[in-house]
């Protein structure tokens, strides 16, 4: 039988302590212990019998997961090449993103290939999903349930009569469990409601694929506790600004694939629409080439990305000239500008630099920094780049240019592609290997600046 007492949780680390106290012991936080109800189970533990025995590890045997796909290949790429039956994922975002539109268009997706689909909502009513779904689905599923709820009891119930294969749960954080008296939100509440997502997805009688919602900071952080990011299997951030149509799906973490894998969307009028096409998205098409604009290949996950950097610099009449860079960190830009004011001799101190991506694409691999530092010099100088001219290097503090991984398949994309010229940095590959394309390698940003505007 279990035995009932009070205990004392702190809302924001989630310790708990047996008396109530005006600081958090554990975080420090004030005011944030808050009384709860705690079930103590008077067997013990350490009495149950566990009757599993060890193996070889030659021994054990792989169970090779099959991946349910869905009609989005962005996706199933993010995913590691699907969703595993037995999976338990989350997705974060700010709000405005997508992340309803895009479980939504799932939904469809996995409804038409025959599975059942369950679609719990602690947030939204059944009629605002159902608008939803009239504006950016032709025809709605036959095997979409939906439920509007924000008991866990209820959504497991639920799953259970329809025997659901497929569990959106819209957002974790707003379902409770009744055996705990914790307000909805509350890391006991999150963390059990995690839990019990886990078990139903891995039941043995019959496996589901579930994906839960996430609440996302002001710091772009998963709200909660880091616990509920250790539960799950794969953890998915869904980036991007709510007045800019780019959408970049990425998983920071995946228990069957590889972590870092990317699926680019547009969100439009009729919700989340694939970018198959990343060429035609990130690089403007001119008939007349213009300074500022320099283009790089960038990594993410296991694709290579043409990027193109646009640069304006503009005299400054104020003290503090302007350095805005809204696709790259100001520390970051402004470490490029000292570089090329140092070991490049280009004075700008005085002049205001901004710089931006086409497609609002984010630049995180210092690949990019040569086309970056290449895109203000043009901008300053008034001295446009043949758009066939591709720059892959890193910038170090000496001026010098280094290597960059993989920097053969990023050359023989650009081949591919059409490109005449790329600028690397020495040493990197052997120029013979490429016949179509003209591989040169510098030894630093002052040598790339001469060669191309001297």
């Amino acid at each position: 039988m279990a035995k009932i007492k009070k205990a004392y949780e702190c809302s924001n680390c989630g310790h708990t302590e047996a008396h109530w106290a005006g600081q958090c012991p554990s975080c420090g936080k004030w005011g944030t212990l808050t009384e709860v109800t705690v079930r103590e189970n008077k067997e013990s533990s350490a009495s149950l019998i566990d009757d599993k025995t060890s193996k070889k590890l030659k021994a054990i045997k792989v169970d090779s997961n099959s991946r349910i796909k869905s009609d989005f290949e962005e996706f199933d790429r993010a995913v590691g090449g699907g969703l595993v039956p037995d999976s338990v994922s989350i997705l974060t975002a700010r709000p405005g993103a997508g992340k309803s539109t895009l479980l939504l268009q799932l939904s469809k997706s996995y409804a038409d290939r025959g599975l059942k689909v369950l679609y719990v909502s602690g947030e939204e009513s059944e009629s605002q999903i159902k608008s939803r779904a009239d504006r950016i689905m032709e025809h709605l599923p036959e095997n979409v349930w939906v439920l509007s709820t924000n008991s866990m009891d209820s959504a497991l119930n639920e799953i259970k009569k329809i025997d659901a294969d497929i569990i959106f749960l819209d957002s974790i954080q707003t379902f409770t469990l009744a055996e705990f008296d914790n307000k909805a939100g509350s890391p006991t509440q999150t963390i059990e409601v995690a839990n019990k997502a886990v078990e139903i997805a891995k039941d043995e009688e019959k496996k589901r694929a579930v994906i839960m919602i996430g609440h996302m900071t002001k710091a772009g952080e998963m709200a909660g506790l880091r616990t509920l990011e250790h539960l799950v299997d794969t953890v998915l951030v869904l980036d991007g600004e709510s007045d800019e149509d780019l959408r970049v799906l990425t998983s920071t973490k995946n228990r069957f694939g590889r972590t870092g894998e990317i699926g680019l969307f547009s969100m439009t009028e009729d919700g989340l629409v694939e970018i198959t096409n990343p060429s035609e998205y990130f690089i403007t098409q001119r008939e007349n080439e213009i300074e500022g604009s320099a283009i790089s290949v960038t990594k993410e996950g296991s694709r290579l990305l043409e990027v193109e950097i646009e640069s304006l610099v503009s005299k400054s009449f104020l003290p503090y000239p302007q350095r805005i860079g809204d696709s790259l960190r100001k520390d970051d830009l402004n470490t490029l500008i000292s570089i090329l004011q140092e070991r490049a001799g280009l004075n700008l101190f005085d002049y205001n630099v901004i710089i931006k991506t086409t497609g609002g694409l984010k630049l995180s691999e210092p690949s990019v920094n040569l086309a970056i530092m290449i895109s203000i010099a043009s901008s300053l100088l008034k001295k446009p780049v043949d758009d066939k001219t591709v720059f892959i290097a890193e910038v170090g503090l000496t001026g010098e240019l280094k290597k960059v991984p993989q920097i053969k398949q990023r050359v023989r994309e650009l081949e591919r592609l059409g490109y005449k010229k790329c600028y690397v940095a020495r040493n990197s590959l052997d120029s013979k290997d490429f016949a179509g394309i003209k591989v040169l390698q510098m030894a630093n940003i002052k040598d790339v600046i001469g060669d191309l505007f001297y």
